[in-house]
This record gives C-alpha cells, sequence and structure tokens, in this order.
C-alpha cells in the first residue's frame, strides 16, 4: 500500500516513507502546512482530504446476519450497543439488563476493584461479561460484549505483562517492522487474559511537547506517524486478506484521538486546535488514511477541539470527511464522557454526538443516565432511527468480523487462559530489542561510550533501579505511580540489566542512589528524569526539567568534581531543555520511556567481555529537542525554529560525540515552579503566598519563624531530606494556614480526572477537635471537607504522602475551575503538624474519604 498526500505544494509518500527524512524535509513539510493565507479556519472541505478504499470487500453474508440480528432487536436492545460503560461502574448484572454492547477498564479500573490485578481476575471478569451478554432469559438478542482497555504499550493493566517502551521513544526506531511485531505480541498477551479490543495506537502528531500525551505519539513529524500506522494496526488485528484477520489471536485496534489532539493551543490536554484546515489534515490526519487503508475497526474521537468546536459533536470531520471521504467502514467512539464537553450536552444526555457521527458513547459512569435519555431521544424521533440503526449495524460488523458470536467465552478461545504468553521470553526478547533500537545518544566526548564492563562501574540516580520510572504513565496504573519493582515480575531495571552484564564481563557494579560510593569508580552511569504522568497530570508550562530542583543536575557536577566520568542516561516522555545537564555529563543518552526490559540499555552502553562493541547507536530523534526550555515547534514559528537537537539528530559511536559548551540560558523567571505544586521545601511556589489566619486577621508567612496575631498558629522551619525544607505548623486555638494563589487555578478537567490534592505530611500531635482540609473559589464559594478522624488514625511522627481527591472538594461546593485557595488546612484542635510539598498527584500512601467526621 502507498499513500501520496498533496495540498498546498507538499507530497510526501505516506508511510512507505520510512525515517529517511531530513530535518530539512521535516521543516519544509510543517511550513507548507501551516496554511494558506487568509484560509478559512472553521470550515472543513472533504473533497481536500485525502480519498481512502476501505481494504475489506462488501460480504453479503455478513450484511444477512447483521439485517437478521437487527430485525430481531428492541429500541432497548439497540440502545444498549450504543453504549460503553467502565467496570468500575457496570455489573454483569447491569450488561444483562440493559444489553450495553462494550465494557471498558480505564487507567485506575481494575477486576475486583483493587490497585491491581493479575491475568486470571482480568479473564474472570470478561468471561462473566460475556455470559451476561448472551444471557437472554430477561429477553433481548444474545450479543456478545466487547471488553476494551488502554493496552497502549503491551497490555500495560495486567500485572506480568511485557511492558514495551512508550511511542515517543519507539519512533526513534524509525522500524514499522518492530512495530507490527510489538502489535503482535501485545495482541496475543491481551487475548490470553480476555481482552478483545485495545485503544491503540495513538495517531497524534504532537506539535507542542508541553501537552502531557506528547509520549503517546510517536513523533512530532506526520510521516513517521504515517509510516507507523499501518503496521501497527496489523500487528494488533493481523493484515485484512489474510486468515490471520481479526482471528482468535489478534484484537480490535483503536486509531485514536480524532482529530488534532496533538495540536491544540499551548499543549493543552482536551484543549483547541486553533489551526488552519490545511495543518489539520497534512498534520494531525497524517496516520488515519494509512490506518483505514489497514482496516482499523475502530476510531477514537478526540476530546479535543477544532476551532472551538468539540471532536464529539463536529459532523464535518466524523461524518463527512472520515466516513464517507475516507470511507471509514468500522465504528467510532467517544472518549471518556467526551461527548458531555459537546455544546448543549451533559455526560447523561448528548444527541448531538450521534447525530454527528459518534457510533458508540463512552459513558464510564453517566451510563445509566445517558441510556435513558437516549431511549428517550430515539423514541421521540431527537435521535433519527436511520442514524441509530446505521451506529449498530457498524458495531455489529465489527463484532461479526471478530467472531465474537462464534468463539465463545474468553476463556474457551484457543489463547484464553494461557497465561505464560503474558511476559514470555520472546515477547521480552523483541521489547528489549525495542530499548536497544531507540535509544539515542546526544553526546560523547571523547568516545567514553561504549564503555568496557571490566571496570569498576558506579550506577547513581533515583531512575537507576525504579521499573516505573523506567515505564511512564499509562502502566498497571493510570498515572503509572503507586507501583514498585516488585509489581514487575518478569521485568528488570536499568540497574538490574548493567549490573548482570558487568558482573558476567568481570567488573565490579555498584548501586548507589545518591552518588555516594564505597570506593572510587572508574566510571558512573547516572540514571535520572521525568517522573510518571499521564494526561491532566502531564500538561506543562515550560520545557524545562525539573524546574526548582537542581538535585539531578547537583548529583552529576559533584560526581563529575571528583574526577569521574558521568554518562547520563535521561529518562522522559517528551523533549525536554537539558542543556545545563548535558552540559556536565561526558556523555548523554536520551533513553525516553523504554519500559520494563532495562537490559536493552545496558546492551547499548557497554562492550562485551571482550571489549568488542555488541550494539551500535541505532535511534534518531523522533522530537526535535529544545534550545530554550520557553522553544516548542508551535510557538517559535517553523521558519525561525533552530532547536538545539533537529528532528533525526543521534550519533553512533563512530561520530565526533564532543558539542562543546551549550547555552545555559533558560528563558524562564527565576523561582519558577513546575505545574500542580503549591508548596516545595516547605515554601509557597508558583506565585502562591502562604497565609496565616486567625480570628478574622490574615498575615503572610514569608519567613520563619511566623506567628498568627493571637498566638494561635505558630510556623517554623524543619528539616525534612535537607536543612529546613519543611515546616512545622502548631495549634493553640481554633486557626488555618492557606496557600493563596495570586491568580485564579482551573483545576476542572483534573477534578474530572482521578487526581488527588497531596500533602507531603508528618502528625506530630493531634487532640480532639474539628480539622478540615479546604479549597476556596473566590467570593462566598468555598469547600471545606472534615478530616479530623483519618488524620488522626494516620502514624504520629512519620512522613507521608497524604492526598483527597479533587472530587471530594468539588462535591463539597469547590467550583474547581476558579480556585485561588488550593490548599486550606483549619484546625480547631490543639497539635502539630509538618508539611514539606503540597501539590497534585495520584502517588500516596494513604488517600483519605470524601466527608471523613
Amino acid at each position: 500500500m502507498r499513500f501520496v498526500f498533496r495540498d498546498a505544494g507538499v507530497s510526501w509518500c505516506g508511510w512507505m516513507l520510512v525515517a529517511g527524512l531530513s530535518a530539512a524535509a521535516v521543516g519544509v513539510v510543517h511550513a507548507a502546512a501551516a496554511g494558506p493565507a487568509g484560509e478559512a479556519a472553521t470550515t472543513v472541505h472533504p473533497a481536500q482530504w485525502p480519498k481512502v478504499a476501505w481494504p475489506l470487500p462488501r460480504d453479503a453474508a455478513l450484511e444477512r446476519r447483521v439485517q437478521a440480528l437487527m430485525a430481531k432487536m428492541s429500541l432497548r436492545d439497540k440502545v444498549g450497543q450504543v453504549i460503553q460503560a467502565d467496570i468500575g461502574s457496570v455489573t454483569p448484572e447491569d450488561v444483562r439488563t440493559y444489553r450495553l454492547g462494550a465494557i471498558l477498564a480505564g487507567g485506575n479500573s481494575k477486576p475486583g476493584g483493587g490497585l491491581l490485578a493479575g491475568p486470571a481476575q482480568w479473564l474472570a471478569l470478561s468471561d462473566a461479561f460475556y455470559r451476561a451478554s448472551v444471557d437472554t432469559r430477561g429477553g433481548g438478542v444474545a450479543i456478545p460484549v466487547l471488553f476494551g482497555v488502554d493496552a497502549v504499550h503491551g497490555n500495560n493493566d495486567v500485572l506480568g505483562a511485557t511492558i514495551f517502551p512508550q511511542n515517543a521513544t519507539l519512533g526513534a526506531a524509525r522500524d514499522p517492522e518492530l512495530m507490527r511485531a510489538i502489535g503482535a505480541a501485545t495482541a496475543e498477551e491481551a487475548r490470553a487474559a480476555g481482552i478483545d479490543w485495545t485503544f491503540a495506537p495513538t495517531l497524534a502528531v504532537p506539535q507542542d511537547d508541553r501537552w502531557g500525551r506528547s509520549y503517546e505519539g510517536y513523533s512530532e513529524n506526520p510521516a513517521v506517524v504515517a509510516s507507523y500506522a499501518a503496521a501497527v494496526v496489523e500487528g494488533l488485528q493481523g493484515r485484512p486478506g489474510t486468515p490471520q484477520f481479526l482471528d482468535s489471536s489478534h484484537v480490535i485496534a483503536s486509531a485514536k484521538h480524532f482529530l488534532g489532539d496533538g495540536s491544540t493551543k499551548d499543549g493543552r490536554d482536551q484543549g483547541d486546535a486553533e489551526v488552519s484546515e490545511t495543518r489539520l489534515r497534512e498534520i494531525a490526519n497524517a496516520g488515519y488514511p494509512p490506518a483505514i487503508a489497514a482496516g482499523v475497526q475502530t476510531v477514537m474521537a478526540s476530546f479535543s477541539s477544532w476551532n472551538g468546536v468539540k471532536m464529539s459533536g463536529d459532523k464535518g470531520l466524523l461524518t463527512d470527511v472520515l466516513k464517507r471521504r475516507m470511507d471509514f467502514q468500522g465504528f467510532v467512539v467517544g472518549d471518556w464522557n467526551s461527548h458531555g464537553q459537546v455544546a448543549g450536552c451533559s455526560n447523561v444526555d448528548c444527541p448531538q454526538a450521534i447525530d454527528a457521527g459518534l457510533d458508540m458513547y463512552m459513558a464510564p459512569d453517566s451510563w445509566r443516565g445517558l441510556y435513558e435519555h437516549t431511549l428517550a431521544e430515539a423514541k421521540s424521533g431527537a435521535i433519527p432511527m436511520a442514524r441509530l440503526d446505521d451506529a449498530v449495524a457498524r458495531i455489529l460488523r465489527v463484532k461479526l468480523r471478530l467472531g465474537l458470536f462464534e468463539q465463545g467465552a474468553p476463556s474457551t478461545q484457543p489463547l484464553g487462559g494461557h497465561f505464560e504468553l503474558i511476559g514470555n521470553a520472546a515477547h521480552r526478547a523483541l521489547a528489549r530489542r525495542a530499548v536497544r533500537e531507540s535509544l539515542v545518544l546526544l553526546k560523547n566526548a571523547h568516545h567514553l561510550l561504549p564503555l568496557d564492563p571490566r571496570q569498576r562501574i558506579l550506577v547513581a540516580g533515583d531512575g537507576a533501579d525504579n521499573i516505573p520510572k523506567q515505564s511512564g504513565g499509562w502502566t498497571l496504573t493510570w498515572q503509572g505511580t503507586g507501583t514498585t519493582n516488585a509489581d514487575f515480575p518478569h521485568g528488570e531495571s536499568i540497574w538490574a540489566g548493567i549490573r548482570d552484564q558487568v558482573q558476567a564481563a568481570g567488573g565490579t557494579a555498584e548501586l548507589s542512589v545518591d552518588g555516594d560510593y564505597a570506593r572510587k569508580p572508574d566510571v558512573a552511569i547516572v540514571v535520572y528524569g521525568e517522573n510518571p504522568y499521564a494526561e491532566f497530570q502531564g500538561d506543562v508550562p515550560t520545557l524545562a526539567f525539573s524546574p526548582g530542583d537542581d538535585t539531578d543536575l547537583d548529583l552529576v557536577r559533584r560526581l563529575r568534581a571528583r574526577g569521574i566520568p558521568v554518562v547520563s542516561v535521561f529518562l522522559s516522555g517528551r523533549p525536554l531543555w537539558v542543556n545545563p545537564e548535558i552540559n556536565a555529563s561526558d556523555a548523554f543518552v536520551a533513553a525516553g520511556l523504554p519500559g520494563s526490559e532495562g537490559a536493552g540499555v545496558a546492551d547499548v552502553l557497554l562492550r562485551d567481555a571482550a571489549g568488542k562493541v555488541r550494539y551500535d547507536f541505532h535511534g534518531k530523534l523522533a522530537y526535535s529537542w529544545p534550545r530554550t526550555a520557553v522553544q516548542t515547534p508551535l510557538n517559535v514559528g517553523q521558519k525561525d525554529y533552530h532547536p538545539q537537537f533537529p528532528f533525526g539528530y543521534g550519533l553512533t559511536y563512530e561520530d565526533d560525540g564532543d558539542l562543546g559548551k551549550l547555552p545555559e540560558i533558560s528563558g524562564l523567571p527565576a523561582n519558577v515552579a513546575a505545574p500542580g505544586v503549591y508548596l516545595e521545601r516547605g515554601k509557597p511556589v508558583g506565585g502562591l503566598a502562604l497565609v496565616l489566619e486567625s480570628g478574622g486577621a490574615a498575615q503572610k508567612a514569608a519567613a520563619t519563624p511566623a506567628a498568627t496575631a493571637d498566638g494561635r498558629l505558630r510556623m517554623v522551619a524543619e528539616d525534612y531530606r535537607r536543612q529546613e525544607d519543611a515546616r512545622r505548623f502548631a495549634w493553640s486555638g481554633d486557626a488555618a494556614l492557606a496557600l493563596r494563589a495570586g491568580k485564579a487555578l482551573d483545576l476542572g478537567r483534573q477534578a474530572n480526572g482521578d487526581v488527588l490534592l497531596v500533602a507531603t505530611m508528618k502528625i506530630d500531635a493531634l487532640g480532639p477537635g474539628r480539622v478540615t482540609w479546604g479549597m476556596d473559589c473566590g467570593a462566598h464559594c468555598a469547600a471545606r471537607v472534615p478530616v479530623d478522624a483519618a488524620l488522626a488514625a494516620l502514624p504520629k511522627d512519620q512522613w507521608l504522602r497524604v492526598g483527597m481527591p479533587l472530587k471530594c472538594f468539588q462535591r463539597a461546593g469547590a467550583d474547581m475551575r476558579r480556585i485561588d485557595v488550593p490548599f486550606r488546612l483549619e484546625s480547631a484542635a490543639r497539635g502539630a503538624i509538618s508539611l514539606a510539598r503540597v501539590a497534585l498527584g495520584t502517588d500516596v500512601d494513604s488517600t483519605l474519604p470524601c466527608g471523613t467526621k
């Protein structure tokens, strides 16, 4: 298959143009795709979009089965088919009663309601839902349910699964056949656990790396994304026209998020792609024609908007472009309550979305109300019967192609229950190969790499022995937090891979996170980078790495100052401004998020025991890396965009890796904090002020010690991890501390997810009396949640990360879109509580329930 995209003087050969595209060529594509001067940015012209041929010929027998099923279906049956509910909010009995067409497991939804679940639990739950869907004792038609998960880099929800590198990391490999193999391996592991639908691949073309989902996109370059799209889809589903297509070892794929999710203004998740139709077509759409030509069975509509119109309600794009012009004949599914963001809609009522072309609502926790409204609107004619029938027919065709009606319960299918497939040796070897191919060498002064493993090697940094950190978000949990190495029974950390290979060669390897050592090493490998995140949590205002926290940089500099050569292995889901870290290192490797097979890093960094090079660096940047912390491809403008490292950059061992000193001017003002952080090292950050309140009076606590005028609340400095990096608050009467923002904060998106307000705190003493956590949202707007009993139950004199879901504050009356006090701790009880950090997060030691008294 081959496509040629043409518009505005731009052409490139779809996915057959595999990665050899030069940085100069990419610049031409981006510049041309910006759109002709004066082009209307709100009108879609379907005839100008790529014309695609659906690869599956019309199947008369299949159509007869569809019509026969629909002839038996009641209106209730049909409405049930267009709704997908989350396992955290639906039971098999609900599926039996409402005849729902699909279920899903969101990032934090697991069988049994726990944090993690093994394959046997997944398979048992899948069986239960299947049996409910074909049970007609209460009426209805037996139509097997689809079970969808975000298996986006392996079957990453299941304990023991092979965790492949994240997509942005894989983009550096420039290897579509590798992608095909990864898709096939993922499908096998999913089927073994009873899963038949994955919400993958993500075909976003991220244009602003501040977006928290940038790592889900293969590249900023549309040609790289296009080159991978068909291969991934065919790996997951099998190739159309072959016996393997949608057989029992493959799953349904979902190309997402249509359209423009990676083009939103300021990289804002669920934001607005304020771009021309040309740019939307040439950049954001690049992966969809090859995916459709490969027979992708579902397309997921994006949360985002195009010039103010939400995708789930954009008929011009969903129907006129996707279904008609590009001949997509599968079904369109929404994202997590994305229909509720369409103008005039709510989570439980949105006929506009199905009219626009949505075929299946993803209504995780809103499905019951949505079912009732949709049924009423179908009865009244507000939803035309022809549109409802078309949606149901599309869903039934997909189920029939997959063989759901013949295959039986998931546990009785050929791969069902074959848990030996999950994390098997062949899949892990494939993942390890993917790691090797994806590493990008940015600097190698004096040809320090590859290292002789027979030396004394120190391995340092908080990412060295940390599989969750090297894997990133969407790994066992939504944000990739709350897990440890023990939760990866088949995984291997970067440290473990280095240790094993060094010891096998006769060398000595020592692990020391903080860089201390018993005997001076010959060389140090320091592994550090971003902590895991997913949407909401991952959006950042700049591309500065770890703003306000120089811990990793200080570690590298300290080792270098002792005369120890340093190799930095940098873990990140996106390009970041790391010029100071590169300057401080002798060699610098952009490892991306390599997943569970950390030994792949050692394969490339180390020579063999005989001193020979085993694997050279193969990876080339799939994203350009910024010259300053405020530089992104979109906000600089294509003609004037001069990154520090352009797309396609990547050294090999033969190259001269001496860079010289890079500029260290970040472009940021002083004291910039990471987003969603309100108190860091005991001090307010991000423009917030710490205020002490008592008796109607308030005063800023700019320095320690400090106290309210009546002495009811006193604050002193305390040591947590460093000198005076925390604050101890002592109450002798009713008083409060508050973190006040100079500008109201919009936490609406985060409140709709599973994000928490997290305080790193220590309870020294707490007497009887009312204690509340709260938020303020302007005049006469506030939320107070009692926490005295919950705090009293926590261990004393022990630092803990204590969190409360933002939904608690929302339910207590806070308007989450205009928060001016994101944290208030008020106490009428005598006691003392210490605080080191207050921030949004998902990784906690203890979660406070809503409304605890």
